[in-house]
């Protein structure tokens, strides 16, 4: 059974929360839109002028979904990346299924704390960062 191949129930189970996850930082844009129009803080000359907003302003709000969909866009990229290799060392299907789902949940969780200014962020991304760091660290033991 090749790797790549939707067959392979580790690779589905990385195709599916992969799905979820690009999804997610799909959304974020439009959630950061939506606080920009709803708080008027446009970050953009012609954006304020377009909706009725004299110049352009930050507001708390808007620079912390933005700021959560920042850290996305530099984890996640990292997350696909590293767990494709991972899936090179055909590891147990349940392992890697769970790496996937709990590093899926941690992200969605990290996304909700961020918004919400919950103390449990850096739980939520330490998780993350710890599964990336065991899916490479597998990874090079593998291949060395």
């Amino acid at each position: 059974m090749a790797v790549w191949e939707l067959d392979n129930p580790a690779f589905a189970s990385f195709a599916f929360y992969s799905s979820i996850l690009a999804l997610k930082m799909l959304l974020m844009a439009p959630l950061t839109g939506y606080y920009r129009m709803s708080r008027g803080a446009f970050a953009n000359p012609e954006d304020a002028k377009k909706f009725g907003t004299k110049g352009t302003k930050t507001d708390a709000d808007v620079e912390r979904v933005r700021r959560a969909h920042q850290n996305d866009l530099e984890n996640i990229p990292v997350f696909f990346v590293i767990a494709s290799m991972y899936l090179l060392t055909q590891p147990s299907t349940f392992l890697a299924t769970m790496l996937f789902r709990v590093f899926t949940l941690a992200r969605i969780l990290h996304t909700i704390f961020y918004l919400n200014e919950s103390s449990l962020r850096p739980l939520s991304f330490l998780v993350g960062e710890l599964i990336s760091i065991f899916l490479a660290g597998s990874t090079l033991l593998y291949l060395w």
